[in-house]
């Protein structure tokens, strides 16, 4: 499964990612690099900007 390349699985999310996921998603980052920067799947970013209302920029 591809999920499983992230060691870090299912782990909670700490006050410092959920900072760092508002300020990336406000500078208009894509789902992909935020995943990477938080080194988070891209399911789990998606997830959690949803549940907390966050925007993120879709490419074009």
């Amino acid at each position: 499964m591809m999920g499983e390349r992230f060691e870090r699985h299912r782990q909670p999310w700490t006050s410092e990612e959920l900072a760092k996921l508002r300020t990336l998603a406000a500078k208009g980052m894509a789902m992909k690099a935020i995943a990477k920067a938080l080194t988070r799947s891209e399911e789990s970013v998606k997830d959690r900007a949803k549940a907390d209302g966050i925007k993120i920029a879709k490419l074009r």
